[in-house]
């Protein structure tokens, strides 16, 4: 099955991403999206032929070089994709002459790029051009390029220049000396060196031409090697031009320029290499699929994000690991936080155990870094970098600089107070082993980061005599809203909990390998006096937690602070932190991020304290509101997506869902230019198989308890535990509603007012000179009059008073137009539906967003047949919001899961969903396709075929 969904000029396959337009205006981000790789590396999804102000880049795992301010950043390697096309004497660009066919594909399944265009150059000849590439799985030395030719109206020459581009740059800084470059039997190569950290690397590349009598030359321009192929191309018909690459670097091996060559002389042809490389992916795919029915852009989106990060981790290196922005843009300069551990392994935990194996080694080669930053801050043990790179030395940044040229340097503090990512790590290889029993890497690797850390966090608490009880302060939890808290909740029982497991680890080191006990022992300076202080630490470290309510206080003071309500600062396009500023941020109870849920989630697994049904509800209703969840930090959707499945809160979980996932295709928070937002990506996967899918571990292996979103027909995946695979194919419950209350929206269910609503918004903006026309009309659909002419006015800026103006002003036209609307007006099936609901004893209301509400249903002579009305004037919270409606069933005395609503807007289906009331959305599935039902209309709807229908919906 091949079904299609489409979205901002793209369309969403069950296995392909297809763009459809070229946005020169959308270009950075798209080369993030259309990023491919295979573990080894990563390159950008760049135009083959260049484009004006293009950011190419290919990052290899582990080739850092240095760099001022931010100390060492992932070097961009040569260009690998350079393949320019003279076509009759015109240069094939994008940016000249016309483009009459765009499509561009990254297939997810076997990782390849494509791009199909038909182009008509300055001098009017055109042509038909197929580009096909991708990083070979199979042998991750090897990239490959194809490139098909087939002239549409003219024959003429054509010459085809291949090279490698040896002056890469890091957005303006050339990390690359070049050394020497040459050709071989059909090839070139170069060899460059990183200027700081003294890195060869190698790369030989050769071309041949198919379909055509060609002449080969070789140019040996420094530091860009080029072969060139030129031919006579004939009208309709197709030459192909294959382009193989190979790669090696001194941190792979010795010689790598002698590598590259010799991989290159004994290359088998392209389709060999592709079907190798596809065979590895569907070997890949076998075990980390996830299958999702009911929903083509929900079962896409994961995969995208899969497919980012299986091409991030490394295959066969445990001296690398997942940078935060993975292997795909400039952002953080490829350092690795604790996204990785926390957010990202999992997924390689239970689907592909060897990577999470060499992902978390990355960490024991980085422990003489750790202890290096342990010593240097006066304690002991190991403390993990917030930002890590080669040799586990902190290397994140201390000063932020400015985009105002007179404006403050920024302290970054996360280096000196973040220090929560030490235990992070010791809870990622604690739950690694859990899954897999891996003692033999326990024993070498995961004790000394548990027990070292733990011998950390001895000397980091602080004992409170007058309180009799251990604190840790001046610390950043997750939430980095607030830089100096003191004993934050998520890090204090995140540091006891890991000493608890250090106990347990030492206990199970000494009784099955005494020997290494006894190495890490001297290694360590552990003994029972230091077993001692971590247990006394474990009983008395404080916790502000509340029993008799369940609430957790984020850190100490956190609600002496001033309360903050952020519908206030809606609708906005920027964090709260922006907003308010540094300190004002600091003075509020906003969050960047989860914090207690944070903890929460971490502590679900085991259903370690403080985690209860209790404490789940009370903290979500107190921190959910207060989180900048749109505009904070990207981690967050996915966290509070798994909660609120857990609290049966699907839609809202949802919502979460699909804010994770698109964050990258849709470029929710305009900067995936800067690269995929990897622990996001693994977010996804989590919220899927432990939100709707449900799963928790017991002795006997993991078992379902599936709560899937409306509209998902099926979710199938498969995890790794303990040495076996446990495979999944979960479907929805069928339920027959009892329904006694059914809820109309007004304009588009009963009557449509939306046109006079348009036309008067129209006068407006044209009275205000503010573009506006029916596109920017559908999004006002179902929701109040204030937010609708927020998103009119967008960034112009008006007073209150001169809003409050213009609110009236359109309501005056609005009246104005619908003086004359008569029964005449009611739209097909909307009279017979009210009164056969009537006769039969089911309930009605009317639950519209307008304050004519009462105006309009007098006009339409139908107001006898509502038992309720919700309007504007009802409640303070619009749509999408559930308050709406909870009023209307409030006013019909019925429980909201005895309540149906019909509506026509996106925003009125979430808020009946929200609401836990069943749904039939009226109009076209991309605007309403998240309701139970969907239809075109009421036109001869009977009471009974409703019903039928929601017997068979399953939720």
């Amino acid at each position: 099955m091949d079904t299609k969904a489409s979205n901002h000029h793209f369309i969403y396959t069950d296995w392909r991403l297809i763009e459809t337009q070229f946005d020169p205006n959308q270009s950075h981000s798209r080369e993030t999206i259309f990023t491919i790789g295979n573990g080894y590396l990563g390159t950008r999804g760049s135009f083959e032929e260049g484009y004006p102000r293009s950011l190419p880049a290919t990052f290899i795992h582990g080739v850092y070089d240095d760099v001022p301010v931010v100390y060492t950043e992932l070097a961009n390697c040569p260009d690998w994709l350079p393949l320019v096309l003279m076509i009759n004497g015109d240069r094939f660009r994008l940016d000249q002459g016309e483009i009459l066919e765009y499509e561009r594909q990254l297939d997810v399944r076997y990782g390849i790029l494509g791009r199909f265009l038909r182009w008509r150059s300055p001098s009017g000849k055109t042509i038909d051009i197929h580009w096909e590439r991708f990083a070979s799985l199979a042998d991750e030395h090897v990239l490959g390029q194809r490139c098909q030719l087939t002239p549409v109206d003219f024959n003429g020459l054509i010459e085809v220049q291949a090279s490698i581009n040896g002056y890469p740059e890091n957005q303006g800084f050339n990390h690359w000396e070049d050394l020497d470059q040459g050709k071989i039997d059909q090839g070139i190569w170069l060899h460059s060196r990183t200027r700081g950290s003294h890195i060869d690397i190698g790369m030989g590349a050769k071309m041949t031409v198919v379909g055509v009598d060609s002449s080969m030359q070789v140019s040996t321009v420094p530091g860009y090697p080029t072969l060139s192929a030129t031919f006579m191309a004939t009208a309709q018909q197709t030459v192909t031009v294959e382009k193989w690459v190979t790669v090696f670097t001194s941190r792979d091996v010795e010689a790598p320029v002698l590598a590259a060559q010799e991989k290159l002389a004994h290359l088998p042809n392209y389709k060999t290499l592709l079907h190798a490389h596809k065979q590895a992916w569907d070997e890949v795919w076998e075990n980390s699929d996830i299958v999702i029915e009911g929903d083509i852009t929900a079962a896409f989106a994961v995969r995208y994000n899969l497919f980012q990060l299986l091409i991030a981790a490394s295959r066969h290196d445990e001296k690398v690991s997942i940078p935060a922005k993975t292997l795909s843009g400039f952002g953080y300069r490829g350092h690795v936080f604790w996204d990785t551990e926390i957010f990202i392994l999992p997924f390689f935990t239970f689907t592909q155990p060897t990577l999470a194996r060499n992902l978390l080694s990355y960490r024991y080669h980085t422990l003489d870094g750790a202890r290096r930053k342990a010593s240097h801050y006066g304690y002991q043990g190991a403390m993990f970098a917030w930002e890590s790179a080669v040799t586990g030395d902190e290397v994140t940044p201390r000063w932020a600089l400015p985009n105002d040229f007179y404006g403050e340097d920024i302290r970054i503090w996360c280096r000196d107070h973040e220090i929560h990512i030490s235990a992070d790590i010791a809870y990622a290889v604690w739950y690694y082993w859990q899954a897999t029993g891996d003692d033999e890497w326990m024993r070498d690797y995961g004790a000394e980061i548990i027990l070292d850390t733990a011998v950390f966090w001895a000397s980091r608490v602080e004992f409170n005599s007058q309180q009799d009880r251990y604190e840790i302060r001046g610390v950043i939890g997750a939430d980095e809203y607030h830089e100096f808290a003191h004993n934050n909740t998520f890090t204090n029982r995140i540091v006891q909990w890991h000493l608890e497991k250090a106990l347990i680890v030492d206990d199970w080191l000494s009784r099955t390998f005494p020997g290494r006990t006894a190495q890490l022992a001297e290694k360590l300076q552990l003994n029972t006096e230091v077993r001692s202080h971590w247990q006394d630490i474990i009983n008395k470290i404080w916790i502000p937690y509340d029993p008799s309510t369940g609430l957790i206080e984020q850190f100490e003071g956190f609600f002496q602070l001033e309360d903050i309500n952020l519908a206030d600062y809606e609708p906005r396009q920027k964090s709260m932190q922006a907003i308010l500023g540094i300190e004002g941020a600091n003075k509020r109870q906003v969050l960047k991020q989860p914090d207690v849920l944070m903890l929460l989630y971490l502590m679900r697994e085991s259903a370690d304290f403080p985690y209860n049904e209790k404490a789940l509800q009370a903290n979500w209703d107190y921190y959910a509101p207060r989180t900048d969840i749109t505009y904070g930090s990207s981690l967050g959707p996915a966290i509070h997506a798994i909660i609120a499945s857990d609290l049966g809160k699907s839609v809202r979980a949802y919502e979460r869902f699909m804010q994770a996932a698109m964050v990258d295709l849709e470029d929710t928070r305009g900067n995936t230019a800067d690269g995929i937002h990897g622990a996001s990506a693994g977010g996804i996967w989590q919220t899927v198989i432990f939100g709707f899918g449900g799963i928790q571990f017991t002795d006997n292996g993991p078992i379902a308890n599936p709560h899937l979103p409306p509209g998902w027909t099926r979710l199938k995946f498969k995890l790794h535990w303990r040495g076996k695979w446990h495979e999944f194919d979960l479907r929805p419950q069928q339920i027959s509603p009892n329904i006694r209350g059914v809820i109309f929206d007004l304009d588009g269910v009963l009557t449509d007012t939306a046109e006079y609503h348009y036309l008067a918004w129209q006068k407006l903006a044209d009275e205000e000179g503010i573009p506006f026309n029916r596109e920017a009309n559908e999004p006002l659909r179902g929701i109040s009059r204030r937010a609708s002419l927020m998103l009119i006015i967008k960034d112009i800026e008006y007073s209150e008073t001169e809003i409050q103006e213009m609110l009236e002003r359109k309501n005056r036209y609005y009246v104005e137009m619908i003086q004359n609307i008569t029964p005449k007006d009611l739209l097909p099936g909307a009279i017979a539906l009210l009164k056969e609901l009537r006769q039969i004893g089911i309930k009605t209301a009317i639950g519209s967003a307008s304050k004519n509400a009462h105006m309009v249903l007098e006009r339409l002579e139908i107001i006898d047949l509502v038992d309720a009305i919700a309007d504007g004037y009802s409640v303070k919270q619009p749509k999408p919001a559930p308050d709406l409606f909870l009023y209307a069933a409030k006013q019909l005395k019925l429980p909201p899961e005895q309540c149906l609503v019909i509506e026509d807007a996106a925003a009125g289906v979430e808020a009946a969903l929200a609401a836990g009331m069943w749904t039939v959305g009226l109009g076209p599935t991309e605007r309403i396709g998240a309701a139970h039902i969907v239809l075109p209309n009421l036109a001869n709807i009977k009471w009974a075929d409703l019903q039928a229908q929601l017997t068979n919906v399953t939720l």
